[in-house]
């Protein structure tokens, strides 16, 4: 076993040695979702990718609210390690595990029922509105599988455990382009291929996360926990709920953008999905090292260790700006190269060329935003990131109704999001850190 006691030893080299991993196994998960938007681009049409990508901020929308459940539990999972309240982590995993389960049913439910009002809300185009259906309705039956999957790979990540979590995102990742390629290229299923292709992927990565998370012998999951654990539904809740609804509300904040993107027409749309891919894929070091941040300040936090949090926000600040600078490089100059692997169209490309750029160069204040909001949650805070959620709606609807008429505009908007979040929670990382209690 792997477990990591960060409370003690080199901040800077528990960092590293977290965020490694940590970062590959992001990035393999974003690897498997470009070759995806490959396979269906070149595979199916550009139509097709268009389609699949209409429906990313709904996905965000609705997972993001569930995925910002388990992100909750898990800052008690880190608090209660970094504690040494064994009995406690133990609570609160089967806490987490019933509350995942039945939060999955009811956005399932409701997901599936409302499904068709969303897409037409958004005014996705005709051209594209049937295979976008198609293609979400199957991602959505499997809400339980990538909940409960997030949960697990949570529990490792509190403990430390980033070798584990790194082996069962490039398990996932193998298995959804494997699978792409038989479902969509080999057996012609067209969308709905991709969209199987990716809860399969899902359930095998939880099966690997289970498995290993019996054999630590920290989690005796008795009859008797899981009675106890009743308890702490709420105190989970309240720390799980406020991260939930702030990623849900930063997706309508790209919803908003979704649907100034959409009244521009599929070309812009198609064009809209390639650069959020590759900023998906690109943000995986920020986001790595957030993730590596929020575990490190949870584990010290439950110590009581105060200095190693801000010498830890500190030295994790450096590792995003050397990490990303090259990534940056990547975006602002070769643009064109990147989106001519999953389109073919030169216009969809020369659109391209206008918006990478803008999210090359404001790259490093995103990064700093993943390190600032998972510091505050760490100690848990979760009430200031949430908020910060809703000022990156409010810039986004701001600027995004003023450059509605240019995809440049689009750009300025996301990038302006990222810059008013990130300069919000550096303030509230400060102020939740000088009310800390050694």
């Amino acid at each position: 076993m792997h477990a990591v006691d960060m409370t003690s030893g080199s901040i800077g080299k528990h960092l590293l040695k977290f965020f490694i991993p940590l970062f590959l196994g992001n990035l393999f998960q974003q690897l498997y979702s470009l070759v995806d938007s490959i396979i269906v681009g070149k595979g199916i049409g550009d139509a097709a990718l268009a389609a699949v990508g209409a429906s990313g901020t709904l996905h965000f929308l609705i997972f993001g609210f569930a995925i910002g459940l388990t992100h909750g539990f898990g800052i008690c999972f880190s608090q209660a390690f970094g504690a040494k309240e064994m009995r406690r982590l133990e609570e609160y995993v089967c806490a987490a595990i019933a509350l995942s389960v039945m939060i999955s049913v009811v956005l399932t439910t409701a997901s599936l029922i409302g499904l068709r009002s969303l897409f037409l809300f958004m005014q996705t185009p005709q051209d594209i509105l049937t295979d976008a259906i198609a293609y979400f309705r199957i991602i959505l039956m499997g809400i339980v599988v990538t909940i409960t999957n997030n949960l697990s790979i949570r529990i490792l990540q509190a403990l430390g455990d980033g070798r584990s979590t790194l082996i069962a995102m490039t398990l996932s990742s193998v298995m959804n382009i494997v699978l792409d390629l038989w479902f969509v290229l080999g057996l012609r299923m067209s969308v709905a291929g991709a969209a199987l292709a990716t809860v399969a992927a899902q359930a095998g990565s939880l099966l690997f996360c289970v498995l290993i998370i019996r054999k630590y012998g920290v989690l005796h999951l008795t009859a008797d926990v899981w009675k106890n654990s009743a308890k702490d539904y709420l105190p989970m809740l309240k720390l799980g709920i406020p991260v939930a609804l702030m990623n849900s509300v930063t997706a309508m904040g790209t919803m908003l953008l979704q649907y100034f993107v959409n009244r521009m027409g599929s070309l812009y749309v198609a064009a809209y999905s390639v650069c959020m891919k590759y900023a998906g894929l690109f943000e995986q070091v920020g986001y790595a090292v957030g993730l590596s941040v929020l575990t490190f300040t949870g584990q010290n936090y439950g110590a009581k260790k105060k200095d190693r949090i801000l010498t830890g926000v500190r030295q994790a600040c450096l590792i995003s700006v050397i990490a990303n600078s090259p990534i940056a490089v990547l975006e602002i100059f070769f643009s064109d190269r990147l989106a001519g692997l999953m389109v073919t169209s030169p216009d969809i490309i020369r659109q391209c060329e206008i918006f990478m750029p803008w999210l090359g160069v404001f790259l490093f204040p995103l990064g700093w935003l993943f390190i600032c909001r998972n510091a505050c949650q760490g100690m848990g805070n979760t009430f200031l990131p949430m908020m910060s959620g809703v000022l990156e709606v409010l810039m986004r609807l701001i600027f995004g109704w003023l450059g509605r008429s240019s995809f440049t505009g689009i750009a300025v908007a996301e990038i302006a999001a990222w810059t008013g979040a990130w300069l919000m929670l550096w303030a509230s990382f400060r102020y939740v850190w000088r009310r800390m209690e050694c």
